[in-house]
């Protein structure tokens, strides 16, 4: 588990993949130590076509390993300032690369949760970090509401195998409003409000 965060011990073996959203087509560079090595997951492509649908101009991209969500919202909107970070080392240098690769301008940083994170968002977008375990992720939701702006949401994919119903129960703890609003074979995608 600890080489998920640090990479330190795991030898790297960069691979290319394509991956094509609404008829776009991307290439994006992964490697051993990060999350969904094989290309774009489910649970992440199921959040960015459920953020396509909505409205958003200031986003964080928290926990953005090579940085798929962040870099495929910016490119469907380019106005849109987006900040993406991480503590993964390894999956930051990854994301800047494929930020260039794609042609978008991001602001990708590291950062342990929030600790490096200065400015408010209307959304923040999260796939968590299942294997780091729910005081980690539940630190994450309790974190987000701090630095949303009024009426900002924050949205969370996560499948339901891995803890979604208690996900959205802790999330009803911390936000006024805290909903399933989409699901897909087995995942889904919860939305807080302030």
């Amino acid at each position: 588990m600890d080489h998920y965060f640090t990479n330190e011990k795991v030898k790297s073996n960069v691979k290319t993949h394509k991956i094509i959203v609404n008829n776009k087509s991307f290439r994006f560079l992964t490697d051993h130590g990060v999350f969904s090595k094989q290309g774009l997951d489910f649970g992440s492509r199921f959040l960015i076509e459920e953020l396509l649908k909505q409205d958003f101009n200031n986003l964080l991209d928290l926990g953005c390993g090579y940085g798929p969500i962040g870099i495929i919202l910016k490119f469907f909107n380019s106005d849109a300032n987006i900040q993406m970070i991480d503590i993964n080392k390894r999956a930051l240098s990854l994301a800047k690369e494929n930020a260039k690769i794609n042609n978008v301008s991001v602001n990708i940083f590291k950062s342990d949760g929030f600790e490096e994170v200065e400015d408010k968002f209307d959304t923040i977008v999260t796939n968590p970090p299942i294997r780091a375990g729910k005081k980690v992720i539940y630190r994450f939701f309790e974190d987000a509401r701090n630095y949303l702006k009024n009426n900002g949401k924050l949205y969370i994919v996560i499948n339901k195998k891995h803890g979604a119903a208690s996900a959205l129960k802790k999330c009803q703890e911390i936000y006024s409003q805290a909903e399933i609003i989409n699901k897909r074979s087995g995942f889904v995608i919860i939305k807080c409000g302030k």
